[in-house]
């Protein structure tokens, strides 16, 4: 069966960081999307997001056909080019970044992650995040500590406790399930989520394309300070009877920097 696919991915650096540590995949035509956040804090965390995307875009343009566990391999050496990276060049400093990646595949969808990106779905008004972050205020929440209230203020709110490049092997979960009609996921940096509630998110996305659901939670977190860099995709999936409208672009009406390339990998 064939799927329509309309979608909208952007990046922006937000109103404070000087540049972006965020990198963006909307590789659409093959089905794959992936948001990276590099590490705050540390070292080079846009150079660990970028070897990351960059590993997996050149696997998929040089291979006809591929699984998730292919993707999944992909991701275990970009984990281990991360680590060998920092050892040799920035004297075994800790470098490294979180990922969300979306695969759709023959009338299935499949989620990988690492650390605190998220992955939701939008499926007939019911709202529900695909991912579980691996943070500590997530293990506290799960042991009864704390609130998901308590937890959104918390010290520990940005403490991730896993990571892509930080240690040799890495431990990347999964979730999959059938595609169905009027699907829309959003993959996104918790850049966006740190400024929007779930139920604001869910809001956005009932506009009347996914470029506008798109620029509505950019133009959002925006307002509210955008005090990290934001990065979401945007995709909505169809049957082949149903057609929408999507310019995905140049002419936003949000201010929309370019990925942060980063040379010499």
């Amino acid at each position: 069966m064939n799927w329509n696919f309309f979608t909208f991915s952007k990046s922006h650096p937000g109103k404070v960081r000087p540049y972006n540590e965020d990198s963006l995949l909307d590789m659409t035509s093959r089905q794959v999307w992936v948001v990276a956040d590099g590490m705050g804090g540390h070292a080079a965390g846009d150079v660990a997001s970028q070897m990351l995307v960059d590993k997996i875009e050149r696997f998929i343009i040089d291979t006809p056909h591929f699984s998730v566990d292919d993707l999944r391999h992909q991701i275990e050496l970009a984990n281990m080019d991360i680590y060998d990276y920092a050892q040799q060049h920035l004297a075994g400093k800790t470098m490294g970044t979180t990922m969300v990646l979306l695969m759709i595949q023959d009338g299935y969808f499949h989620c990988l992650w690492v650390g605190d990106s998220r992955i939701y779905l939008l499926r007939d008004d019911i709202f529900s995040q695909k991912t579980r972050d691996h943070s500590q205020v997530m293990e506290m929440i799960e042991q009864g500590i704390l609130s998901v209230d308590e937890a959104e203020d918390h010290p520990l709110a940005n403490v991730i406790t896993r990571a892509i490049g930080v240690e040799y092997g890495v431990r990347i979960d999964q979730v999959s399930g059938q595609l169905q009609h009027g699907d829309q996921f959003l993959l996104c940096s918790d850049g966006l989520t740190k400024e929007l509630h779930d139920n604001e998110i869910k809001n956005s996305l009932y506009a009347d394309s996914v470029n506008q659901s798109g620029l509505a939670l950019l133009h959002s977190a925006l307002v509210r300070g955008a005090s990290d860099n934001i990065t979401c995709a945007l995709i909505k999936v169809s049957l082949p009877f149903a057609s929408e409208g999507v310019t995905v672009s140049s002419d936003a009406t949000v201010p929309v920097y370019p990925r942060r390339r980063t040379n010499g990998l």
